[in-house]
């Protein structure tokens, strides 16, 4: 039997109304995890898995609903509020809450154009406000949401060690690479990853664990539910989806389902990867295991698991990682702006 290691506890999750952090909800859940589900809104997949778990006599693991705008930081603090009235804190927090580029916040679409929703004169991108500022002040919240229930729990514990706390975030792998399409969405993500990294000591110092997951083409509404980021994906070339259930999954382990110290990764097979396992023959890659600790990064693709090295790191790669159709829509791109109709 998997051990519980999840049981018991309770988790704050944005954007849990669909997609990556709908499947992590999930999980947590089966996982006797409570859920506080973050969002501005519930999908009808999402309103099920809430209604499922309204009540202790229904299931183990109870989920609420906080209808959220993560761009209002009083909204973010609300989420911690409501873990402490319904369950008495929290232990993990996933600020995951995201979207692609969007029209009404896109670099192609200018503050003021037709189809921004940015003013010229707010001073701010909500994708930014959204993707990095938001999981950067739920952090910052989650803390010192830690930190104060341990003071708090203190004089009534009998432990001398504190359990690790959570915090894990969603990069992408646009966090390694710089596509022409999406500029405020590569910034976002690549913000997030070098975030992480930043609190990596806190694990060590403080039981805080901050670490984050790097996704490749995920089958959720973020891409079926936008014909811009949809068209990227050449399905008959050879592209591949990677489901929400396959990122939860490593999220779960990232916060310690089944009390793991460690996870398997693909790793190169060059003489001198970091590591231990086995490597392929071929040149190509082997299998090895990493330690799961604050500032780990892992890249996740269809059926593999990577770690995103800090320094020389040789991007990503493999099925569930390419878009075939990026060359085409770049290309439109710079033919609009040859065409001298765009400008701010």
């Amino acid at each position: 039997m998997m051990p519980m290691s999840l049981a018991g506890k309770t988790a704050i999750v944005t954007g849990a109304g669909s997609g990556i952090n709908l499947a992590f909800a999930r999980l947590l859940l089966r996982r006797q995890c409570n859920v506080v589900v973050a969002d501005l809104a519930l999908r009808p997949e999402a309103e099920e898995v809430v209604a499922a778990h309204a009540s202790p006599s229904r299931s183990p693991a109870r989920a609420v609903f906080q209808k959220t705008d993560v761009r209002e930081w009083p909204q973010l603090e609300r989420m911690f509020h409501t873990a402490t009235k319904q369950f008495g804190g929290a232990d993990i927090v996933c600020p995951g809450a995201g979207v692609y580029e969007p029209p009404f916040s896109s670099f192609w679409h200018p503050p003021g154009s037709s189809a921004s929703h940015d003013r010229p004169d707010s001073d701010r991108y909500a994708l930014l406000d959204i993707n990095l500022t938001h999981p950067i002040r739920t952090t910052q919240l989650a803390i010192a949401h830690f930190l104060s229930k341990r003071r708090h729990s203190s004089s009534s514990s009998t432990s001398s060690t504190p359990s690790t706390n959570h915090v894990v975030h969603i990069s992408s792998i646009a966090g390694q690479v710089t596509p022409l399409l999406a500029p405020l969405y590569n910034a976002s993500k690549h913000g997030i990853s070098g975030f992480v990294r930043t609190l990596a000591p806190l694990d060590r110092h403080h039981g805080i664990r901050v670490t984050a997951v790097a996704p490749g083409v995920i089958d959720t509404p973020l891409w079926r539910d936008n014909p811009e980021k949809l068209r990227l994906v050449d399905e008959a070339g050879g592209d591949k989806w990677v489901t929400a259930e396959e990122v939860a999954e490593v999220m779960g382990v990232l916060v310690g389902d089944g009390g793991r110290d460690e996870i398997e990764v693909v790793k190169d097979s060059a003489p001198g990867a970091e590591g231990t396992g086995s490597s392929s023959s071929d040149g190509q890659e082997g299998k090895g295991m990493v330690r799961i600790e604050g500032g780990l990064i892992l890249e996740i693709g269809k059926g593999r698991v990577r770690k995103v090295e800090q320094f020389n790191d040789a991007g990503p790669k493999g099925v569930g990682n390419t878009v075939g159709n990026m060359p085409l829509v770049e290309g439109e791109i710079l033919d609009m702006l040859g065409s001298g109709t765009w400008g701010v």
